[in-house]
């Protein structure tokens, strides 16, 4: 498992990709960025995507959401570090 603080993914459900051999994404293959201490998802809204699931990785216990267009909220963000 990677411990890479800068994973990219789509905003596919990834949980059900692994795990709801229901869902229209079942086996689809990802990245298990679920299992990282935490995860930053960037993201205009909690709108579902184009798959049309809900993703359980938005409501994580370890996941930080951070609204806005992607490329300006990095922006802002290294900014603040600069």
């Amino acid at each position: 498992m990677s411990t890479s603080p800068w994973s990219s993914a789509p905003a596919t459900s990834l949980t059900r990709v692994r795990e709801d051999e229901d869902s229209p994404i079942y086996g689809m293959p990802i990245i298990n960025v679920d299992k990282a201490r935490t995860v930053f998802v960037l993201k205009r809204s909690m709108a579902s995507g184009f798959s049309g699931v809900d993703n359980p990785l938005f409501f994580g216990e370890n996941t930080r959401m951070l609204f806005g267009d992607a490329k300006e909220s990095i922006s802002g963000v290294i900014s603040e570090f600069g």
